[in-house]
């Protein structure tokens, strides 16, 4: 079997390490050696459901082992997972189940009290129209009813597969083939599918680990969802190339991960900004035993530096940045643990290995170090284009390059700075704005816990930055007072003209503020 396939990667796992902890999950824990026999039987049972190399099944789940459990039976029975947001409605669920073409949909009903059946328009029959190409609905928890499958009904249905077909299955699943098809956030656009291979997956979580640290021994939170790429692949995929224990939280809330951490001796906890600045500011923290903690992985589009520096000085030894995004298997540089303070605190790193970064002017010609523009990449890690759609694949791809939609500047070591989304930025005066960087310049205010920036018209400039602020638990600051903090750090066309407080932010499930969503 492969290593280049996460079928492999398992088996690796279970055989090298199979008495070690692979999954805690609330009261259950499964080693690594249990794990494999789990996914062996659900494999197994997806041969008796007709799900084959090629065929598609969906996840509309929290975290939990069985979503672990489904996704690594799946693909080790040749499928691919299109995982889906367990806050999607239904039409934003039926998008990528039609435009995949999935074949089983498993669910968890009455999480965050929604019944996804029902999203989707199912009805007493158990039929759910406009859907013909899905043959069932798979429950984790709940009741056996029409058109939705009891999970260990499921499961007992593979019985009738030998075990040896199942195997023989999972040894044929190829590199080359694909893995899964993550739709993009949509905070830009429609989603859309990206094709990713078990060899790109493997390959990149291993230089991901390599980079970041992450290693056998290793108790990782996995807090982010696991219908992202951050969850899945830089936490399930990483984890399993370690032989690191995968520690589970459903849904981020500041006490329990506290309690988690303590309880469950936590030393990896990756995340987005909003994580940490909940942890930081989270009442009781000072009374938990938090010493096991060694490393915080985040991402640097959106990361400011003061936030970075804090984290490293109140919770983690360890902080790295790292950045990447779903079309190029979420991952393109990242810092290293080794790195210096000044490095980790303002850059996301060099790129991973075998991978090529280029600050591209407008022709796609690299602009020299330290200059600004489109950031672009080219390597293994690439996805080889978007599910049926050859002309958004077209204006992505180009002459092998990635064109990340990102803006950044690189060093002269190579490590990559993003400073904005193309897609974000806006005008001021004929002068371009990056909202990352005035963000960066807000979070050093002591006040500040979170903020969002936008452009907004202007009749005299165009556009004029607005600032949307969360301030942390406690205080309080005029909005003048913000102004006059970002006029000392910032060229006066980037100052934002008006800061609104708010109580929180709109966010992407991952944790991104959607700036998108930001009133205007």
């Amino acid at each position: 079997m492969s290593e280049l396939t996460i079928p492999g990667v398992l088996a690796r796992a279970a055989a090298t390490s199979p008495d070690t902890e692979a999954v805690v999950d609330g009261s259950v824990r499964v080693t690594y050696a249990e794990l494999r026999d789990r996914v062996r039987a659900a494999a197994r049972a997806f041969a008796a459901a007709g799900v084959g190399p090629g065929d598609r099944v969906s996840i509309w789940a929290p975290n939990g082992l069985q979503w672990i459990v489904t996704v690594l039976g799946a693909v080790s029975a040749g499928a691919a997972l299109v995982p889906l947001n367990t806050r999607y409605k239904g039409d934003e669920a039926r998008w990528p189940l039609e435009k995949a073409r999935v074949k089983l949909l498993f669910v968890e009903d009455g999480f965050l009290g929604i019944d996804y059946p029902g999203l989707l328009g199912q009805d007493a029959s158990g039929a759910i129209p406009g859907l013909p190409d899905l043959r069932g609905v798979v429950t984790f928890n709940g009741p056996e009813r029409p058109g939705v499958t009891a999970w260990d009904a499921f499961l007992g249905a593979g019985a009738a597969v030998p075990a040896a077909d199942a195997d023989a299955r999972a040894a044929a699943v190829a590199p080359g083939d694909v893995a899964d098809i993550l739709f993009t956030s949509g905070t830009t656009g429609r989603p859309k599918g990206v094709l990713c291979t078990h060899e790109q997956n493997v390959r990149t979580y291993r230089a991901w680990c390599g980079r970041t640290g992450v290693g056998p021994g290793d108790r990782y939170l996995i807090v982010n969802p696991m219908f992202h790429t951050f969850g899945y692949k830089a936490g399930v995929l990483a984890c399993l190339l370690q032989g690191a224990t995968m520690v589970l939280q459903r849904v981020f809330e500041a006490g329990e991960t506290l309690a988690l951490i303590e309880r469950e001796r936590i030393t990896v906890l990756p995340g987005p900004p909003t994580i940490y600045t909940t942890l930081l500011d989270a009442p009781g923290r000072a009374g938990r035993d938090l010493s096991s903690l060694r490393l915080a992985v985040t991402g640097a589009a959106d990361v400011p530096v003061a936030l970075v520096r804090r984290i490293r000085a109140e919770l983690f030894p360890q902080v790295v940045t790292a950045y990447g995004l779903t079309e190029s298997s979420g991952t393109v540089t990242a810092c290293s643990v080794d790195d210096d303070d000044e490095t980790i605190a303002t850059t996301c790193g060099r790129a991973i290995d075998d991978v090529e970064v280029r600050v591209a002017d407008d022709k796609g010609e690299p602009v020299p170090v330290g200059e600004d523009g489109a950031v672009l990449v080219r390597g293994y890690n690439v996805m080889s284009g978007y599910l049926d759609d050859p002309e958004a694949t077209a204006a992505t791809l180009r002459d092998g390059w990635l064109d990340t939609g990102d803006r950044g500047r690189l060093d002269e070591r190579g490590n990559l700075r993003i400073t904005g989304r193309t897609k974000e930025m806006f005008t001021v005066g004929g002068f371009n704005v990056y909202p990352a960087e005035i963000e960066d310049v807000l979070a050093r205010h002591d006040a500040v816990a979170e903020s969002g920036v936008i452009g907004v018209p202007d009749e005299r400039l165009g556009e004029v930055a607005r600032a949307y602020v969360r301030t942390r638990p406690g205080a309080s600051v005029p909005a003048e007072e913000l102004i006059a903090h970002c006029r000392e750090r910032l060229a006066n066309f980037k100052v934002p003209r008006e800061v609104v407080f708010v109580d929180d932010l709109p966010k992407t499930a991952t944790g991104k503020v959607r700036r998108v969503d930001l009133p205007r």
